[in-house]
């Protein structure tokens, strides 16, 4: 069968076998260059491949032995397993809920990405498994503290990078949905059809206190500390033991939509949760937990927010001309090599935060961003804004319109890559 994009209401509903695994090994490509230029530099990760896996770490600079990574599949937290083990060499468990491919229909993106990650880290030699399941389940949970200990494996960092709409909560077996809307009054904002070009406007009612206190219990941080407590009692937390979760603060003209409503506020209190899990890996295991602030990127959710598409297309060309574009692996590579394993303290803001959102919130590529958002119609989209960077991300995250991909090729199976 000849497979091609199946696209709804911003949405694509299908993947690509082939596409999905080539940027797979397009990442694992470039984090190993990017890995093999810092050694050479003398200024940058442990080692510069990963044939030798009980290499020294470069000048000194600690690195990950052991990493389990919530949310594995697809862009942050895809990035962050690809870069544990193929910039650091190290053995990880990865966990996500995916549906499989069948021999006539497609998987979800992350089933074939999972696939591929697993057939390059065997290639290497680098350890790893992958659990398809729920990872709000204390069931899953088991099932990793069990895995871990097969593998002899204590974590010296923990990724939680879960985003989803629903969570039910373990204890009581009540299931929470998330919403994604602002306080006080509706929100209306510009946004654009990534496969055609057509601007429109999109707007979202204001939350009910009920949907906000549910949002918080899905995507807040209560599950995240039931990880890392379960984890500890297991036994299968290392000496040194981080964690680092993700977050998204965006610009000023997305706060009322963002950070300042529903899925905002379930951030806050991720970012709140993240300091009491700190005093406690600190004093346990002389470790640490944060939150990392990262670039606003292309996902399957953020294509249906109100004003982030079309801020991502102007966002995108401002910073690819200025060189400072990045995708999931760079700015993940430069979350490890830059910020947890430079050595000494790790940087953070104010307010205890990571932030790798830097490049994208530095006020001169802002200016530039909010000066064309001002401007942009459907005229001029081409001159203000890259959607055609953007398209290629939105159809790459699903395999499609990837180099090197014959798509016009048989698909014989869409449960093999």
């Amino acid at each position: 069968m000849i497979v091609k994009p199946m696209i709804r209401s911003n949405i694509c509903i299908n993947a690509h076998p082939a596409g999905c695994a080539r940027e797979v090994e397009r990442q694992i490509e470039w984090v190993r260059a990017k890995t093999s230029s810092r050694a050479a530099s003398g200024k940058g990760t442990p080692q510069s491949g990963v044939s030798d896996l009980s290499e020294t770490p470069a000048e000194g600079r600690p690195r990950p032995s052991a990493v389990l990574v919530l949310g594995c599949s697809t862009g942050y937290g895809l990035a962050s397993r690809i870069t544990a083990s193929f910039a650091y060499g190290a053995p990880t468990i990865g966990v996500s809920f995916e549906k499989e491919g069948s021999e006539t229909k497609s998987g979800t993106p992350g089933w074939y990405n999972n696939r591929a990650f697993e057939r390059a880290a065997a290639k290497a030699g680098i350890p790893s498994f992958t659990l398809n399941g729920d990872a709000f389940s204390d069931e899953v949970r088991a099932q990793v503290i069990e895995a871990a200990q097969k593998m002899a494996l204590q974590f010296d960092l923990v990724v939680y990078s879960l985003a989803s709409p629903v969570r039910t909560d373990p204890d009581t077996g009540i299931l929470y949905k998330s919403v994604l809307k602002p306080f006080g009054k509706p929100y209306t904002g510009l946004t654009v059809d990534p496969m055609t070009g057509k601007m429109s406007t999109m707007s979202a009612e204001p939350a009910t206190e009920e949907e906000a206190a549910n949002t918080v219990k899905v995507m807040g941080g209560e599950d995240w500390e039931r990880w890392i407590d379960r984890l500890g009692q297991a036994g299968v937390l290392a000496s040194g033991c981080k964690t680092v979760a993700y977050s998204y603060i965006g610009p000023a003209l997305s706060h009322a939509i963002y950070r300042d409503g529903t899925i905002g506020g379930a951030k806050k209190h991720l970012e709140k949760t993240a300091k009491s899990i700190n005093e406690r890996l600190a004093a346990e295991y002389g470790g640490s937990a944060w939150v990392s602030v990262n670039k606003g990127l292309v996902t399957r959710s953020s294509a249906v927010i109100p004003i982030i598409p079309l801020y991502l297309s102007v966002l995108f060309k401002v910073m690819k001309e200025k060189g400072t574009h990045e995708g999931c692996i760079e700015q993940i590579e430069r979350l490890y090599a830059e910020r947890l394993y430079a050595g000494g303290s790790v940087p953070v803001d104010a307010d205890g935060l990571i932030r790798i959102d830097d490049w994208e919130l530095d006020p001169v590529v802002q200016k530039e961003v909010d000066a064309r958002m001002e401007k942009i119609t459907e005229e001029n989209l081409s001159e203000y804004a890259d959607l055609a960077g953007y398209r290629h991300d939105f159809l790459a995250a699903n395999g499609f319109d990837v180099e090197g991909v014959d798509y016009d090729a048989d698909v014989l199976r869409m449960d093999t890559i």
